[in-house]
């Protein structure tokens, strides 16, 4: 009886402390409530893709016919369908304004709760891809048709891996049913590394504007920041709900309502949008192994800002040649985004490699004016 109420007590005491009592810097503003949003559009993919499951039929002969069967036939099949499609892309724009904001606020000097970052990134990343098969469109053959090509520019053994990956000499019924397996369990990985990227957090406390390291200042995270929370979890399921029921199939393909066909190659293949920047970097290097080293390195590289950026002034609004500079990279993202839409032609090619370039620059450019102010000033 003792050892049960010593135990209840220890959890009273972590949960106490990891959402009551948590000191939280009382300066941060609205870009620090993107954190909590993604937990609540991660549990949204978890607890959707649940109830898809249930009806979903991973072959190549019924999985297209079942997502008709989940739309048409299941009570309320269309809304977890919607909520999961649409989700999806609400999780990568919270996820691109948390890194962004990290980027801004000098985040990434918390190195053990960045590097737990860019990993929930990449394997978020794999799961969207995987997730994105399963419809069995025209759109999800071909984009795994040449993702997975991808791999095959690993010098001696590429070609193997990928025929392992696809269960045979082309995408097909082992693919689907592999990938199926590794998109249902890949969230509940996810949700670990999550877990450890908010014991990271409570080592160090969360940055702040300022970027500074004082703990003073602080006031307790509720109730001050749950209702804060709160109303971005409100406004975001509203505009969830919005676009599921005005405009539901606004960033969907339109190939991948045709069946698919392994004989038909749609004119433009491309990924879901959130993809886009990474995909036009991948197009603009004219080699192979070039272009997907690029493409790795696209995502890589924010493992470098820890080691690029090891300065005592902290964020970008100390100086106003950073802030004119992040804003390029932003604007560099979205241009690379709309690229990744576009016909491989001139002068789209051009323009993706130059901005291939600037994209890279930014970092290497941002840490150079960081130390160079650093020196000016001290």
């Amino acid at each position: 009886m003792n050892k049960s109420i010593f135990k209840k007590n220890n959890i009273l005491k972590i949960f106490n402390y990891s959402l009551i009592n948590l000191p939280t810097p009382i300066n941060i503003n609205i870009w620090w409530n993107f954190g909590s949003l993604l937990g609540l559009c991660l549990m949204i993919q978890i607890l959707t893709g649940l109830f898809l499951s249930m009806h979903y039929c991973a072959n190549v002969n019924l999985a297209f016919q079942s997502l008709i069967h989940i739309i048409q036939n299941v009570n309320y099949g269309w809304e977890y369908r919607l909520m999961h499609m649409n989700g999806a892309s609400f999780f990568f724009l919270c996820m691109y304004m948390h890194i962004g904001r990290g980027i801004y606020y000098s985040s990434y000097k918390f190195k053990k709760t960045w590097f737990m970052g860019i990993l929930i990134f990449l394997t978020t990343m794999g799961t969207a891809f995987m997730g994105y098969v399963l419809p069995w469109g025209q759109m999800s053959f071909w984009g795994a048709t040449v993702i997975t090509n991808l791999i095959s520019t690993i010098p001696s053994i590429g070609q193997m891996i990928v025929e392992w990956i696809w269960g045979g000499f082309s995408v097909s019924n082992p693919t689907l049913n592999r990938f199926f397996s590794l998109h249902f369990i890949l969230p509940f990985l996810i949700l670990m590394m999550v877990i450890f990227h908010l014991i990271f957090i409570h080592e160090t406390s969360s940055n702040n504007p300022l970027g500074s390291n004082s703990k003073l200042y602080m006031i307790n995270f509720h109730n001050y920041f749950t209702l804060k929370d709160f109303v971005g979890f409100i406004m975001l399921v509203f505009l969830l709900k919005f676009m599921n029921l005005q405009f539901p199939f606004l960033l969907n393909d339109p190939e991948n309502f045709i069946l698919a066909n392994s004989l038909i190659t749609p004119i433009h293949i491309q990924p879901e949008w959130y993809f886009l920047f990474a995909y036009t970097i991948l197009r603009s290097i004219p080699n192979k192994l070039g272009g997907v080293i690029s493409l790795l390195f696209s995502i890589l590289i924010l493992s470098l800002m820890p080691f690029l950026m090891n300065n005592k002034f902290f964020t970008m609004k100390f100086f106003f040649l950073n802030q004119i500079l992040f804003w390029c990279y932003f604007n560099n993202v979205i241009l690379l985004t709309w690229l990744g839409s576009q016909p491989v032609e001139n002068p789209f090619i051009l323009i993706s490699q130059i901005l291939t370039v600037t994209y890279f620059s930014f970092y290497f450019i941002n840490a150079l004016i960081f130390w160079m102010m650093y020196k000016i000033i001290f």
